[in-house]
């Protein structure tokens, strides 16, 4: 057994049978705010209230943006710590503290979803599923709970939805949208609109076909699905020759973002399989792709490839940020995409649910297309940096994108943009003849050891990897970036108090930035590395910012690349906690209340 499956059986064999524990003591019981637990409605998921964050980006059209603006550019200095939690487990932490009411729920890898007091940190119960012994997590995180109603609905390793008893933590009903062993699993956070879960399924890299599924947020009955790659006599089933469509990927890793008033969602869909595009000739819709979806019926309404035939594991799986803005002098109803691909995309949505190209921007080192179409965004790549089975390339940026899953963020009152993304990065890859696929075993055609060591640097490197780039959609222009020295996989949170929170850096930093002018803040250095979505509230007054750290998955990965590139060894410590902020003069006030 390698050692990836050793750790991954470890973790399995810690899970526990399903079960809600109620804890806390005395203080829970004495300002439980469970007692009058608010349901959430659709009308509330389509205008979340600013003391509250109840879904995993803050609201459906993906801005992760808190309008809250008791901590801002110019008391940030003030910020301290005033509670934090261990979750009790290792390896990434990616979900954001979702809150409602005083109510926290977070997740975290192996299936667990943990109730909190969001004023105080008291454990209000706690749920962890167990999944089968045999199943080795390829990622084993979660990247956060949906909220309807009086249920808590977590997307499983298992590729089982699970809906929970806000109140009580205990299960209501577990729906398998996929079986697990023929290599589905799900990270992702459910995205629930029209009294529908919705949940997409990963691994890709096992030769799945992908596909999203909604569910009765209530009786946890199918409603719909919808395959991301075309089956035989389907519209786009040309692209697929043969029998690749069945083994294509097209993963969905992340929640989509709505239109309320079209009732479209729109998804990014992950890379074509296996990895090397000689073995699945043609441009292989709907990978690589944004794809509108119908939410009453699930019938796929419109889309846009960022790039066909993928050959670079190039996963456009974060789904566009819904922005209305102008575009020379014309005001669209936008879509804004900050594409693995190394381009910043800005599209537009229709009425209809289609959707048509606007503009797309370099925005890191690219040197794959040679030129994108100005009509229809499809690009012309140079041969010489695209592999193919026995075709070793370098390629930049690196498979790791220009930015990964990580989400942008965008803030109406600065009207900018940011996206989390790695520069000056670059790759060395090729495929080898492939085995006969088997259920549940990986297929992609290039060996683990050279994605494990295949990073290149490129000019500019020995400056800095890292960035977060702030951009005015108006002008299509970068106005600011920070630069850090090594690697990003910081999602950012952005607030109406003109700052932009993220961690994301192997120093362990959670940084507020100005963000106007991208100017540092303040700093504090975590337990360890933060790779989850910060978000922020309010109870009584006091306004929190909330991230969980937590070092593993991919970032762990790519820092084993850096080192075996650069012959040295760093080490970020693992360990799930989360980390609460408030403003030193309210933090004085809960320590009182506490001591009472």
């Amino acid at each position: 057994m390698s050692l990836a499956k050793r750790f991954g059986a470890l973790a399995i064999a810690l899970a526990v049978t399903p079960a809600a524990f109620a804890v806390g003591g005395a203080t829970a019981a004495k300002s439980n705010p469970l007692t009058n637990y608010n349901p959430v409605t659709e009308a509330r998921l389509q205008n979340p209230e600013p003391e509250n964050w109840l879904q995993w980006r803050g609201n459906y059209e993906g801005w992760t943006y808190s309008p809250l603006d008791q901590i801002n550019a110019d008391n940030v200095s003030d910020l301290v710590p005033v509670w934090s939690y261990s979750t009790g487990e290792l390896e990434g932490h990616q979900a954001p503290p979702i809150v409602n009411d005083g109510v926290m729920f977070i997740s975290t890898p192996n299936n667990q979803v943990i109730a909190l007091n969001a004023e105080t940190g008291d454990e209000l119960w706690r749920y962890k599923k167990e999944i089968p012994e045999e199943l080795f997590q390829l990622h084993p995180t979660n990247r956060g709970v949906g909220l309807y109603g009086d249920k808590v609905y977590m997307a499983a390793t298992d590729a089982c939805l699970v809906a929970l008893d806000a109140k009580t933590g205990e299960e209501a009903w577990v729906t398998c949208v996929a079986d697990w062993q023929d290599g589905y699993y799900m990270t992702l956070s459910p995205l629930i609109a029209k009294g529908k879960v919705m949940v997409g399924v990963s691994g890709g890299e096992y030769g799945i076909r992908g596909h999203i599924t909604a569910v009765d947020a209530e009786t946890g009955k199918i409603e719909w699905k919808t395959h991301t790659i075309p089956a035989p006599g389907e519209p786009g089933s040309e692209t697929w020759k043969g029998d690749a469509w069945k083994t294509g990927g097209a993963s969905v890793w992340i929640a989509g973002t709505y239109d309320a008033d079209m009732g479209v969602a729109f998804y990014g869909t992950g890379n074509g399989g296996p990895w090397m595009p000689d073995t699945r000739p043609g441009d292989n819709l709907y990978a690589n792709s944004v794809v509108a979806i119908d939410v009453a019926t699930g019938k796929l309404t419109g889309y846009h490839q960022y790039h066909h035939n993928d050959a670079w594991d190039w996963d456009e799986v974060s789904p566009p940020v819904i922005i209305d803005y102008k575009h020379k002098g014309k005001n669209i109803k936008g879509l804004v995409h900050a594409g693995r691909n190394g381009y910043l995309w800005t599209l537009e949505r229709n009425k209809d649910g289609s959707i048509d190209f606007v503009d797309a921007e370099k925005y890191v080192k690219q040197n794959v297309f040679k030129s994108i179409d100005p009509k229809t965004g499809r690009p012309t790549y140079d041969p010489a940096h695209t592999p193919g089975t026995g075709k070793t390339v370098t390629f930049c940026p690196s498979l790791w994108g220009g930015k990964d899953w990580p989400p942008e963020a965008y803030n109406p009152k600065t009207g900018l943009f940011y996206i989390p993304a790695h520069e000056n990065l670059c790759s060395e890859m090729g495929g080898v003849k492939l085995a006969p696929r088997k259920s549940g075993e990986l297929y992609i055609g290039v060996p683990i050891a050279d994605i494990l060591t295949n990073i290149r640097l490129a000019d500019g490197a020995e400056d800095h990897i890292g960035e977060i780039q702030a951009w005015d959609l108006k002008k299509g222009k970068k106005v600011w970036q920070f630069n850090m020295k090594e690697m990003n996989w910081g999602p950012l949170l952005t607030t109406g108090g003109n700052l932009l929170f993220s961690g994301g850096s192997n120093d362990r930093m959670f940084r507020a930035l100005d963000a106007r002018t991208g100017k540092k803040l303040w700093q504090y250095r975590a337990n360890s590395g933060i790779t989850a979505v910060p978000s922020s509230w309010s109870v009584n007054g006091t306004q929190f910012i909330g991230v969980q750290a937590g070092w593993g998955v991919d970032a762990q990965r790519m820092q084993g690349a850096f080192d075996a590139v650069m012959d040295h060894t760093t080490t970020v410590p693992q360990g799930g906690v989360l980390h609460v902020f408030a403003l030193k003069k309210n933090a004085d006030k809960l320590m009182e209340k506490a001591a009472k």
